[in-house]
């Protein structure tokens, strides 16, 4: 899991504010198999701090390399986080792969759609379940997306909302309503 170290992961982020560490398994032990398969769909043990999926996200628009997180703008200041996270062919491949998922003919997020706005997003849904057993325990539904080439400036935007297991859009679909007000 080296990997998911080199980009933060069970690492203090540097940031003004007191935030929880993303961590890959409550163990901190490498992942079986199944556990990793598990996580890869929001069932497993991967816990994001959503400031940090922000600077992981920002890596696809900054040919790989994740910005800092900071709250207040300051103009031209950019500071790197995790200098060549991923490579910027492998950044450019998922920032085209996520575009495809808002404006792809298979789009899975085809409603966040704006006329003349690039958008590159994914949808994401996590169940909070302690065991396969479990019946009360919420689910989180995720959108992340970064605007390409907006005249007014690009954004980057992280939205999660909790307890969406019984939203019939299916809570990815409630979280794009509202970011799709903003983009507007």
């Amino acid at each position: 899991m080296q990997s998911l170290d080199n980009i933060g992961f069970n690492k203090k982020l540097d940031f003004p504010l007191t935030l929880a560490t993303s961590q890959y398994s409550s163990s901190n032990q490498s992942l079986s198999e199944i556990k990793l398969a598990d996580t890869g769909y929001g069932q497993g043990d991967l816990l994001v701090n959503p400031i940090h999926m922000a600077s992981i996200y920002s890596a696809f628009a900054n040919e790989g390399n994740m910005v800092k997180p900071y709250i207040e703008y300051e103009e031209g200041k950019q500071e790197i986080y995790v200098e060549n996270a991923f490579s910027k062919e492998a950044a450019d491949e998922l920032q085209k792969d996520l575009i495809q998922i808002v404006e792809g003919p298979n789009a899975t997020a085809s409603d966040m759609k704006i006329a003349g706005l690039t958008i590159a997003g994914k949808t994401g849904t996590a169940e909070l379940k302690t065991s396969y057993e479990d019946t009360e325990s919420g689910t989180l539904g995720w959108f992340d997306c970064f605007t390409i080439g907006r005249q007014q400036g690009d954004l980057l935007i992280v939205g999660m909302v909790e307890n969406v297991q019984n939203n019939t859009d299916g809570g990815s679909h409630y979280i794009i309503s509202k970011i799709k007000n903003v983009l507007q």
